[in-house]
C-alpha cells in the first residue's frame, strides 16, 4: 500500500507587504531555509502595542493558526526566511565564523515607526549551529521577550519583542528543558560581527557592498558630512560611535548588565541587542558580573563602557579596507571617548533633577554612587525614593537605606545647597527619569516557573507593567519590592 504523503500547511496571510531588501545583498551574506516545526506549539505571550504599530492583526495572531505561523510550524505567505553569517570576538577572543545559529530573518515591513525586519529566534537548525541544536528554551525566551519590551519602556535602544511561543518539545541544556521561540523586531541585524567576518577574509567587495547598505537605509547623511574628506565609511564609523557611546551611557545610568558583549552582539544601529545572561542590579555593585559562564568579569558592569569601545576598535579594523588608513580610522572612533561621558553625566544629572550642569556636580554624581556601593544599597529602589523625597515626600525612606546615614546626610545637605529652583517639579522630573520598575531576575523567574505550568498570567502582569516603567501601577506594588534573599543565588550563564 502506497504511503500518503501529507500536502504542507498553507501559508497564513498576515495582511502586510514584506520586502526582503537584506537578501538583495546576495548568497554570500547568508543562507535560505525554512525553520524547523515544533509539535503543539501554544501562545506565552503576545505583543499587543507592537501588533498594531507593525499593523498585524492581533486576533489573527492569537489564533491556532496565527500561533504555528509565529512558532515556525506554518510558513507566511511574503516571507523569505534566511540565516545570516558572521563572525566575531566571544570574550575577547576571535572565534571565527558564526552567523545565526538558531535564528531566521523573515523579511522587513512597514510600521509606524519606519521599516522594521522580523525574526525567528529558536525555529531550528541551521549552517552556522556549529554543536548546537538551534533551539531556544522557555526560560530564556521568557526573559528575552520581557527585556525587550523593558528596555524599551525606559527608552532605551533596543530590539523589540512581537512574540513567544512555547512548546512542549524537550531541549536539553544543563537539565531537560522545552523549546521556545521569540519573534524579534528590529529596523536592522546587522551586527559588528557581520563586518568583521568579510573582512577577516579580505573579502573586500562583499565588505563595500553590506557597509553601502548599511549607510544608504540606515546613514544616509554619512554620504553628505564633510567630515573625513567625504569619506562616508569612517562617518560611518564614527556615527556608530557615537551611537553605542550614548546606549552604553543609558545602561550605566539604568543599572544594566548586559552579561554577553561579544562583537557578535553588537548592533550597528546601537541598539541592545541579544539578551542572554542579562540584569538589572539589585544592590549597586561596581564590580556585579551577571553571567556566571564570565569567570575572568571580562563584562562586569563597570567595565561594560571600556568593552565597547573595545568592540568598536574591531569595527574599525574590519572596515579599514574600506576607510583607507589608521589615522582615520583611529580619528572616527574618537567621538565615544567624549560622548559617553557626556551622555552618562547628563543622564545621572537627571536622575538628581539637576537641569543644568555646574562645577561641582561631577563630585557631587561620585559621592552618591561611592556610597551606594558602600552600603550596597538597592539601585532602583534609592533613586525612586530619592525622587519622591524631592517632590514632597519625607527623607527617612531615603535615609533607611543607608548604614552610613552620616554621611548620606552630609551628602543630601550638599545635594540639597545645590538643587535650586522649583523643588517640586525637580521631583516630577525625576520621577520620569528613574524607574520605579525594572526586570529584576527574580520578577522573570517567578514568571518562568508559573509559565512552564502553562500559566501566562505572570509574563502577561510583567509586560503591562514594564512597558510603562515610570507610573505608579499601585495594583503591582509588589513588582517594585526589594528583592528576597534567594534573588541572589539566582545563576544565569550563556546556556539557553
Amino acid at each position: 500500500m502506497d504511503s500518503v504523503i501529507e500536502a504542507p500547511p498553507r501559508a497564513i496571510d498576515l495582511g502586510v507587504r514584506w520586502r526582503h531588501t537584506f537578501a538583495e545583498l546576495g548568497p554570500s551574506y547568508y543562507t535560505e531555509l525554512p525553520p524547523s516545526p515544533l509539535p503543539a506549539p501554544y501562545l506565552v505571550g503576545l505583543n499587543w502595542r507592537l501588533a498594531a504599530q507593525l499593523g498585524l492583526p492581533a486576533d489573527m495572531l492569537e489564533s491556532e493558526e496565527g500561533v504555528r505561523a509565529l512558532t515556525g510550524s506554518q510558513p507566511i505567505a511574503g516571507t523569505r526566511p534566511l540565516a545570516s553569517v558572521y563572525s566575531g570576538h566571544q570574550f575577547g577572543v576571535w572565534a571565527g565564523q558564526l552567523g545565526d545559529g538558531r535564528a531566521l530573518l523573515l523579511g522587513e515591513i512597514d510600521s509606524a515607526a519606519g521599516p522594521q525586519e522580523l525574526q525567528f529566534k529558536g525555529s531550528g537548525r541551521t549552517p552556522y549551529s556549529r554543536m548546537g541544536d538551534g533551539r531556544a528554551v522557555l526560560r530564556s525566551s521568557i526573559r528575552e521577550f520581557l527585556c525587550s519590551e523593558a528596555m524599551h519602556g525606559l527608552g532605551i535602544p533596543t530590539t523589540r519583542a512581537l512574540s513567544v511561543t512555547g512548546s512542549d518539545a524537550p531541549v536539553r541544556r544543563e537539565t531537560v528543558e522545552t523549546a521556545a521561540v521569540v519573534v524579534r523586531v528590529s529596523p536592522s541585524f546587522v551586527r559588528f560581527g557581520h563586518f568583521e567576518h568579510f573582512a577577516s577574509r579580505g573579502q573586500d567587495e562583499e565588505l563595500r557592498r553590506l557597509a553601502d547598505y548599511v549607510v544608504d537605509r540606515h546613514y544616509p547623511e554619512c554620504r553628505s558630512t564633510g567630515r573625513f574628506g567625504g569619506n562616508a565609511y569612517a562617518a560611518l564609523l564614527e556615527a556608530v560611535s557615537e551611537r553605542t557611546a550614548a546606549l552604553l551611557a543609558q545602561w550605566q545610568a539604568v543599572g544594566f548588565c548586559h552579561g554577553v558583549m561579544n562583537t557578535d552582539n553588537m548592533s550597528m544601529l546601537g541598539l541592545s541587542i541579544d539578551y542572554g545572561p542579562f540584569q538589572f542590579l539589585d544592590a549597586f555593585d561596581p564590580n556585579h558580573i551577571c553571567n556566571h559562564s564570565d569567570e575572568t568579569g571580562r563584562y562586569a558592569y563597570n567595565r561594560q563602557p571600556n568593552v565597547a569601545y573595545w568592540n568598536l576598535f574591531g569595527l574599525g579594523q574590519a572596515l579599514l579596507p574600506l576607510i583607507g588608513d589608521e589615522e582615520t580610522t583611529l580619528a572616527a572612533l574618537e567621538s565615544y571617548k567624549t560622548v559617553f561621558p557626556r551622555e552618562l553625566e547628563a543622564r545621572l544629572r537627571a536622575k538628581l533633577g539637576l537641569a543644568d550642569a555646574r562645577e561641582g556636580d561631577r563630585t557631587l554624581i561620585e559621592g552618591i554612587l561611592q556610597q551606594l556601593a558602600k552600603d550596597r544599597v538597592d539601585y532602583t529602589i534609592f533613586w525612586r525614593r530619592l525622587s519622591q523625597h524631592v517632590a514632597g515626600g519625607a527623607v527617612e525612606p531615603v535615609r533607611d537605606l543607608f548604614l552610613d546615614r552620616a554621611a548620606f546626610d552630609a551628602w543630601l545637605l550638599d545635594y540639597s545647597t545645590r538643587l535650586t529652583g522649583d523643588r517640586q517639579a525637580a521631583g516630577l522630573a525625576m520621577l520620569r527619569a528613574n524607574p520605579k520598575y525594572v526586570l529584576r531576575n527574580h520578577l522573570a523567574e517567578l514568571a518562568i516557573r508559573r509559565a512552564r505550568q502553562k500559566d501566562f498570567g505572570g509574563v502577561a502582569e510583567l509586560l503591562a507593567v514594564l512597558q510603562s516603567p515610570f507610573d505608579e501601577h499601585p495594583a503591582h506594588e509588589a513588582l517594585a519590592g526589594f528583592p528576597p534573599d534567594w534573588a541572589s543565588h539566582i545563576e544565569i550563564s550563556c546556556s539557553s
